[in-house]
């Protein structure tokens, strides 16, 4: 079967001469239409790399990224992307925010059935975000969490095939992040947009993810990658099971190998024992 996303040898530095950093090499990953991908990762591994350049927001020296079988060289109404800045337009309500894609020039053409069936979508959307009651409310009303409601509402909006997100859920308080990681799940069964999904929290990328693509650093690489054996159906309980935890074990002490940070601790702890002697 055709991969929705299929990235082959990916390649990405910053800089040149002396000062280049090779951000991204030989990376390699398939993406299935539908499917949920989380990225984790040390710091520094190129998992936002990654993701900004499947959007087409990163220029690359070496690869190839194909999605909906069209070679991606810049951002495309295909791909939508959630950031961790919220990003809403605050001169704009929440409708306002959700509705604009269609004051852009993709959609400035739209027949007036196009517009109808467009105002019902974002009315939908106002509702399984459960924002209907700051419908008309503006961005610097509302809390974190109902930010990033929007934003996603907004990303959504255009029926977009692939959902971009860069730990969107990284500001958010425990329990808000609880109910977000709930609803995305839930948008994503009703919608099956396919979702590739950055974060820093290995507990987040089990729940919500199919497959967690682990990557590693110096040079950004992908290392392994787990598939999630928890099915469609899940809920917070999941987290407190000896099975969750055991793939949790597993995917953060690949992460602490692959980033070098055992050897540090070993280092340290050397260093120390000869100050001590």
């Amino acid at each position: 079967m055709t991969p929705k996303i299929a990235v082959r040898g990916l390649t990405k530095h910053y800089g040149s001469g002396a000062r280049r950093t090779l951000a991204l090499q030989h990376v390699d990953l398939d993406i299935a239409a539908g499917e949920f991908v989380t990225l984790v990762g040390a710091s520094g591994c190129g998992k936002s790399t990654l993701l900004r350049t499947i959007c087409g927001l990163e220029e690359y020296v070496a690869g190839r990224i194909v999605c909906n079988g069209s070679d991606v060289d810049g951002p495309g109404p295909d791909r939508a992307m959630v950031f961790q800045s919220y990003s809403l337009y605050p001169w704009l309500t929440v409708t306002g925010n959700i509705r604009f894609c269609r004051r852009l020039a993709h959609h400035a053409a739209a027949t007036s059935s196009e517009v109808e069936i467009a105002s019902g979508r974002a009315d939908a959307l106002i509702g399984l975000m459960g924002l209907s009651h700051v419908a008309h409310a503006y961005p610097a009303e509302l809390s974190g969490g109902m930010q990033q409601r929007v934003a996603i509402a907004r990303a959504l909006m255009a029926r977009p095939d692939v959902l971009l997100m860069d730990e969107p859920f990284g500001a958010l308080d425990a329990q808000t992040r609880e109910v977000m990681h709930d609803l995305i799940r839930h948008v994503h069964h009703l919608e099956r947009t396919t979702i590739v999904f950055v974060t820093h929290d290995v507990e987040e990328a089990i729940y919500l993810g199919e497959r967690v693509v682990v990557m590693a650093p110096r040079p950004g690489r992908i290392d392994s990658i787990v598939d999630v054996p928890f099915g469609e159906k899940r809920h917070q309980d999941l987290k407190s099971s000896p099975e969750f935890s055991h793939l949790k074990r597993q995917i953060l002490n690949r992460i602490r190998e692959t980033s070098g940070v055992k050897t540090d601790l070993e280092q340290l702890d050397k260093l120390t024992r000869t100050a001590q002697d």
